[in-house]
């Protein structure tokens, strides 16, 4: 269902009116509400794209560095710091485009905290033809995939205390401020609304019960024709499992208890062990997933039924049900799950990722001293050593 909306070109009778011609549309996520599906089939028809009026200008298929630079956000842990040449590239792309409608996604503009920063991305993205797109799931169903993400991100923190401190604990900001700043729905779609304006705010809610509506809405708000946008299989951006995120979580100790550079973490863990696993592992039927505990179910669901009452009163256009932003099934609560077990395969897959990320080159000794073997060498040691090599590779590079 569509709500009720106030403008002539808004959705009538169940039909999402296309977004006039010259159209820049920038799409804000925030993460875990379809975003990596939508870039990826955005760029994978990127070359169709253009007979239908249409531009994704963008040499990847998400410019992420241009995001975080243009909020002023760290990259993430170990990767490459964003410059404001990344976001100046970004702007000489889409200033190409021309009078052509086009279309920008990141998840990372909803990080843009603050007035001055939103309503500056806004002005030199499009300026009176910016149309923001949010797109929002509930929130009992981000919750989970958000913290196994951060722990793909370093954090050390197990599921239930990271959910204490997120709903209650204030003011709610450790261990990951970026939380709710993404997160509080309301307030991200008022802070964008307050720089272009109600009527160039759309809200769309995801119906998780229909793959394809995402695709589908993406198409009628662009002018496309129906199918033209087709997901993308991307094994590397599925969630983990509870067993998965707690040995990356564990390994996140040890990282941290050895001293080990961000450098290494995301060359031999995020972009080696978990990408490696992600890649050649399918979850199983019988894998544990990450279920969130009653109270923060019940917890979750009040905010959201707050946050979808308040973006309804700003005005906006929202298509689907916001009834869906507190909606809970059964399945979403803990209710006695069994105690997660990695299989002895996925570990594998793991640890040698992180060991083909780093042993690119021989052992070089420059000691005459006499070499340890392996089993002479304590794992903390090992670790260190290998990561002092890895580590002087990168510089090298």
């Amino acid at each position: 269902m569509e709500t009720d909306c106030t403008s002539d070109d808004l959705p009538v009778n169940g039909v999402t009116a296309p977004l006039p011609g010259g159209t820049r549309l920038l799409h804000i996520g925030p993460h875990k509400t379809g975003t990596t599906a939508i870039q990826g089939a955005l760029f994978a028809a990127k070359d169709l794209l253009p007979e239908h009026g249409v531009v994704f200008p963008a040499h990847s298929r998400h410019p992420m560095e241009a995001a975080l630079a243009a909020c002023a956000r760290p990259a993430m842990i170990g990767d490459t710091t964003p410059t404001e040449k990344h976001w100046t590239r970004l702007l000489e792309q889409v200033a190409a485009t021309g009078g052509r409608t086009s279309v920008i996604s990141s998840e990372f503009f909803a990080d843009a905290e603050d007035d001055d920063t939103v309503a500056r991305i806004a002005e030199q993205l499009g300026g009176e033809r910016a149309h923001v797109l949010v797109t929002l799931r509930p929130l009992v169903k981000i919750m989970p995939s958000q913290w196994q993400q951060y722990v793909q991100n370093g954090l050390r923190m197990g599921y239930d205390d990271w959910l204490t401190h997120m709903l209650r604990k204030a003011p709610y900001e450790q261990p990951n401020p970026s939380f709710w700043r993404r997160h509080r729905h309301d307030r991200l779609v008022e802070r964008w609304a307050r720089a272009v304006g109600t009527e160039r705010i759309t809200v769309v809610v995801v119906d998780d019960r229909d793959r394809g509506g995402l695709m589908r809405t993406f198409e009628r708000l662009l002018g496309l024709p129906e199918n033209l946008l087709q997901p993308v299989p991307d094994a590397a951006n599925r969630s983990l499992t509870l067993a998965e995120t707690e040995m990356l979580r564990n390994l996140n100790k040890e990282f941290r208890g050895n001293g080990l550079p961000d450098e290494l973490y995301s060359k031999l863990v995020r972009n080696g062990a978990v990408m490696h696993m992600k890649n050649a592992c399918s979850p199983s039927p019988d894998d544990v997933k990450i279920l969130t505990p009653e109270w923060a179910v019940a917890a979750a669901a009040e905010i959201g039924a707050e946050m979808a009452g308040r973006i309804g009163d700003l005005g906006v256009r929202v298509v689907g049900d916001p009834g869906l932003l507190s909606a809970v099934s059964k399945a979403s609560a803990l209710d006695g799950i069994p105690a997660p077990r990695i299989a002895p395969e996925v570990a594998a897959r793991a640890l040698y990722g992180a060991l083909a990320a780093a042993a690119e080159s021989p052992v070089r000794h420059t000691s005459p001293a006499k070499a340890r073997t392996v089993h002479q060498t304590s794992s903390r040691e090992l670790m260190r050593v290998l990561g002092h090599r890895c580590l002087k590779k990168l510089r090298c590079r």
